[in-house]
């Protein structure tokens, strides 16, 4: 499952698209996005604190 808070945004900073949280109004590392994306056996309700809180 996909988190429904992350979008991939253009941004002048970057040279490609980049994951971006609408819940903190922020890019986030790629490492993050992978969490978000539920990548590597991760997953979003166990591995994510923003996610959690909500």
């Amino acid at each position: 499952m996909v988190c429904p808070h992350l979008t991939y945004r253009e941004a002048e900073k970057f040279d490609t698209e980049r994951a971006y949280c609408t819940i903190t109004g922020e890019f986030v590392q790629p490492m993050r996005a992978d969490i978000c994306n539920d990548r590597y056996d991760l997953a979003h309700d166990r591995h994510c604190e923003i996610y959690r809180e909500q």
